[in-house]
């Protein structure tokens, strides 16, 4: 896809989102994380230890920069155009945040953190809180926030490993590092507690609080069991002809989605009309497309 092409299908929104996303991560990292000397994860939290180990001219907002936009960049043909304009406008305003709060508003971060003091846990918790409800606004709206997502996808594969494996890596070594570098373990540890309480929120605003069941239903009553689904629940479902492996009868597979409070009901109605039926049930994240027309 060329540039003209991938601005061409861009979107107004997607920036105003993202615009929002950079802001937050720089308020829970700028206001929490950074004055108590925690850290936060991947490329982010190394900013925060070179910015203490630097002069003070080379700021946070600097090292996000530098270290984040030649990892977009490197993984351009992996990860598409769009991705990766993206990614560099949300970390610009994510380091153009962080500028305007240390450097520009009327607000010291310079020793303790404005609203939590020197509460360790405190910062820890909201600041992981704040940044993760920023990172996963960033990865909902087609951006990121941190340039070790890219490297994950492009080496974790290589190596043998997942992606969450490669970033969980990334911090562990980071962690430690920074635990040496300071000779205490105290802030790493806290900062374990962050990083922890950022994963959870980024979990919950890319894939919603309230995710949805998948159930995979086998049956021999595969009217009676539909029938009564479907008026239950008034949504579509799909059938399958299948048969079963030891006992070479015909069989029916019904999939059907509902939310966690119907699958009580559910189970009861499929084992009203077939108590032999076979029900697997799945957690999924999202659902595109109506699911309420009968089919």
């Amino acid at each position: 896809m060329t540039l003209k092409q991938a601005l061409g299908k861009m979107k107004w929104k997607n920036f105003f989102f993202l615009t929002v996303a950079g802001m937050v991560n720089a308020f829970g990292v700028t206001m929490f994380i950074a004055p108590v000397d925690l850290y936060d994860s991947g490329i982010s939290g190394t900013s925060i230890l070179l910015s203490q180990l630097t002069p003070e001219w080379l700021s946070l907002s600097l090292f996000l920069l530098v270290l984040n936009i030649p990892l977009f960049l490197y993984g351009l043909k992996k990860q598409g155009v769009t991705f990766t304009i993206y990614a560099i406008y949300t970390v610009a305003v994510y380091s153009f945040g962080a500028w305007l709060i240390t450097d520009v508003l009327p607000v010291d971060v310079s020793i303790v953190s404005p609203l939590a003091g020197s509460d360790l846990l405190l910062c820890a918790i909201f600041g992981g809180l704040i940044s993760g409800i920023g990172s996963g606004m960033a990865i909902r709206f087609g951006g990121a926030m941190d340039g070790i997502e890219v490297l994950a996808v492009i080496f974790a594969k290589r190596l043998g490993i997942t992606v969450g494996t490669f970033v969980m890596g990334y911090n562990l070594v980071l962690y430690i590092v920074c635990g040496f570098v300071l000779h205490s373990w105290i802030l790493p540890l806290y900062s374990i507690v962050a990083y922890g309480a950022a994963l959870k929120t980024v979990d919950f605003i890319v894939e919603g609080l309230d995710r949805s069941k998948a159930a995979t239903i086998v049956t021999v009553h595969p009217n009676e069991v539909c029938a009564a689904l479907s008026e239950a629940f008034e949504c579509g479902m799909t059938i399958t002809e299948a048969k079963g492996y030891y006992s070479d009868s015909p069989k029916t597979v019904v999939y059907i989605v509902v939310n966690r409070f119907q699958v009580g009901k559910m189970k009861e109605l499929v084992h009203e009309n077939d108590r032999s039926a076979y029900i697997s049930i799945a957690e999924i994240a999202d659902v595109y497309g109506a699911n309420t027309d009968k089919v």
